[in-house]
């Protein structure tokens, strides 16, 4: 039996998984390169803290997000 707790780490995990191969499609980089840039990310702590249910919201919508709001990453 699963309890809430790994349930919700398993979900955070795929969450993650699904952001960087998104990441990696949408600025065509490897994943590798996607991964480092989505741990380097405020995103990454975001979603590993749980603030404000983000991890709740869409891979897609975060991916766009974090495009939007962190230029720096991409430079």
């Amino acid at each position: 039996m699963v309890d809430r707790k790994n349930l919700d780490l398993i979900y955070k995990q795929n969450l993650e998984e699904s952001i960087i191969r998104y990441l990696a499609d949408v600025k065509n980089v490897e994943l590798r390169q996607a991964m480092d840039l989505y741990y380097k990310s405020k995103l990454a702590r975001q979603i590993e803290s749980g603030m404000y249910g983000i991890e709740n919201m869409d891979y897609k919508y975060l991916v766009q997000d974090l495009i939007d709001n962190e230029p720096e990453l991409f430079r």
